[in-house]
């Protein structure tokens, strides 16, 4: 009986150590699994176009209501002293896609529409950071990086064969450039939208092409009229006049109030699409933009014209990405980010009355400059992330980042070595991106014209022979014949120029730009 009950125990002993051996593995896969799905959030880029520090209510904003992205501030996490690398829109999103600044590379500012593409297919790329993560990409919305080989000109009557596809994303659904600009279309993956080949587009920038009115020619023709003197007077298109000239491509033609609604689906079909998958989408808004046209469901409603129905439009949009997330269950592992190309810009070529009808909005808010500009308002940019499982809510960080570190931040969160060639001005902020650092960058050049040198609480705006005031956006450009120096920790509004009492730390802040410069990289 005593050898039968220890022969029991012992039975009982290894089923238990086989057991605890099973729920040990079981755990370890689950634990396993589980990282790797935290390592694997999906990510959503949402970049807005022109919009200011000021243009939301959750930066201050009074006169204008934006509770879907206010949402993201609630949910997740604001920066206060966040930037696009640059004034304007190409180099901005060259520096997010590339990881380099700008303004080291020849040909990176505002492109026509007929632009060969600037960023190099033989370096790493923001999409393909995600690509070799096993993640699909989706790029769509505004392109405005160039299409087609270096020196080659592009034929719109065949297949785009050189673009978004062939820097990291394996789907595209986008515009050329920007929404004044000819041409005039969407493009999917390699192909215009609605082509025929009876129709054959042309497009120029030099000279008219075709017999089509002009803005100049038949301002009768408009229902949006332009300002004076910016170039919106070309090839008339929905009734309104765009920068260039272009023929043919009827069928194929957009009508402004239809962009945003186009967009937004094609962005939520790519969504549903790769639901199961890990996916990044880089969602490029053509709001705020000019020409501003919104749908006519958004028209009058935010009583401060086009720009501000423009703002709701935008806002709204978000708010159906939000939607389409939780009715697919992704929204607690899908990291959201939100910011803008560049600072904000009241008139800036059609009389669309925003500057009248801004009725006590400060789109910069309490910055100074805007669009165009080396001052604040040109680079620092409202940027708001939520992601559930890890951002805590409401949460205000005012670390120094820029879109350049997106690229090296997720590379070093898939544990991806960026060769020393490239990416050479990103910088690896993950914790800070998503709130557990609160310190971020050291230092960061940025351009508005002229080069400005931020270190700590201290910017330094380079001499510059440029104008200071561009009378036709209304906006001071931040050039300067003598140096600028400014404390932004007491004047954040750059109202001091501090220079000609702090000489020495003019020369060291002078001196480390220059080696910036000319040393080729900054990480």
């Amino acid at each position: 009986m005593k050898l039968i009950t220890q022969q029991i125990i012992r039975t009982i002993r290894f089923i238990n150590q086989q057991f605890n051996i099973l729920t040990f593995v079981l755990i370890l896969f689950s634990s396993v699994a589980f990282a790797q799905k935290k390592q694997k959030p999906n990510v959503i880029f949402i970049y807005a176009d022109d919009l200011g520090y000021g243009d939301l209510s959750s930066y201050g904003a009074t006169k204008i209501s934006t509770p879907n992205i206010d949402r993201l501030a609630k949910e997740g996490l604001k920066f206060t002293n966040a930037h696009a690398t640059s004034g304007t829109c190409t180099p901005s999103r060259y520096a997010l896609m590339t990881g380099n600044y700008p303004w080291r590379k020849k040909g990176t500012g505002v492109l026509p529409g007929n632009a060969s593409l600037i960023i190099p297919v033989d370096k790493i790329t923001l999409p393909q950071v995600f690509q070799n993560a096993g993640y699909k990409t989706g790029a769509v919305g505004k392109w405005h990086l160039g299409l087609g080989s270096p020196g080659r000109e592009i034929n719109w009557n065949k297949p785009l064969l050189v673009g978004p596809n062939e820097v990291g994303f394996d789907y595209a659904y986008f515009f050329p450039a920007t929404s004044d600009r000819v041409p005039t279309v969407f493009v999917e993956n390699h192909n215009i939208v609605g082509y025929e080949k009876e129709d054959p587009i042309e497009v120029n920038y030099k000279e008219k092409v075709g017999k089509e009115p002009t803005g100049k020619e038949n301002p009768e023709l408009l229902k949006l009229q332009s300002s004076p003197n910016h170039g919106h007077n070309n090839t008339i298109v929905n009734g309104i006049g765009r920068i260039g000239f272009m023929s043919g491509g009827k069928q194929a033609r957009w009508a402004d109030e239809e962009i945003a609604h186009v967009f937004l689906s094609k962005a939520e079909q790519f969504i549903e699409e790769n639901q199961k998958n890990p996916f990044f989408l880089y969602f490029s808004l053509n709001d705020i933009h000019v020409p501003r046209m919104p749908s006519t469901e958004f028209k009058g409603k935010s009583k401060m014209g086009l720009r501000g129905d423009v703002i709701l439009q935008m806002d709204w949009t978000v708010g159906q990405i939000l939607k389409k997330l939780e009715a697919l269950n992704l929204e607690e592992n899908t990291l959201i980010i939100f910011s803008s190309d560049n600072g904000p810009v009241l008139d800036d070529g059609y009389a669309d009355n925003a500057v009248e009808l801004a009725a006590g909005h400060k789109p910069a808010g309490v910055l100074r400059g805007g669009k165009y500009s080396a001052f604040e308002g040109g680079s620092r940019v409202p940027w708001l992330a939520r992601w559930p499982e890890v951002i805590k809510p409401a949460t205000v960080s005012s670390a120094l980042i820029c879109q350049i570190d997106l690229l090296s931040s997720f590379a070093h969160f898939f544990q991806q070595k960026i060769e020393d060639k490239d990416a050479t001005d990103s910088f690896e902020l993950m914790d800070a991106l998503i709130g557990k650092e609160k310190i971020g960058r050291e230092s960061l050049v940025t351009q508005g014209g002229a080069l400005s040198f931020t270190k700590g609480n201290w910017k330094y705006i380079e001499p510059g022979t440029g104008e200071s005031f561009n009378k036709l956006t209304g906006t001071e450009l931040g050039n300067d014949p003598k140096p600028q120096l400014y404390d932004l920790s007491k004047d954040i509004g750059e109202k001091h120029n501090l220079a000609g009492q702090y000489p020495n730390k003019v020369k060291v802040m002078a001196d480390e730009l220059a080696k910036i410069k000319e040393a080729g990289g900054s990480r």
